[in-house]
């Protein structure tokens, strides 16, 4: 890996998942910043300008569309690559965060570590 760690926010309600994707990430030499929930994810990728976020979409405060929509909105975050990591696995979501929305990529849950490794330096052009 580069000589900086590469920051990455994941935005999640489940805190077990932060935990799971902060042990997977952290054995590559990534900082993870964690986020449960819409609102505090937004502050979190602010103040973190991280190099990749990871989505959850459906989240109790604000779901992860909207985080997206504000992301993209912003002059300041609208770069920075967006993975969504979500249960919601009928090929129509897939198809709308693919093709309409334009994120990056889009993981189901539940996954394996090196599927969302593979995303990650796919989506980051890191090669393994």
């Amino acid at each position: 890996m580069a000589e900086s760690k590469k920051k990455v926010v994941c935005i999640e309600d489940e805190p077990e998942i932060i935990d799971l994707i902060r042990l997977i990430l952290g054995r590559k030499g990534f900082e993870l910043t964690g986020a449960t929930g819409g609102m505090e994810g937004l502050d979190a990728i602010r103040n973190v300008k991280p190099d990749l976020v990871l989505l959850d979409l459906m989240m109790p405060d604000m779901d992860g569309w909207e985080v997206y929509q504000q992301m993209k909105a912003d002059p300041e975050l609208k770069n920075i690559p967006v993975i969504v990591v979500t249960a919601k696995a009928q090929s129509i979501d897939k198809i709308l965060g693919l093709h309409i929305a334009k994120v990056d990529d889009y993981v189901t849950k539940p996954f394996g570590p090196q599927e969302l490794l593979q995303s990650i330096e796919r989506v980051l052009h890191i090669t393994p």
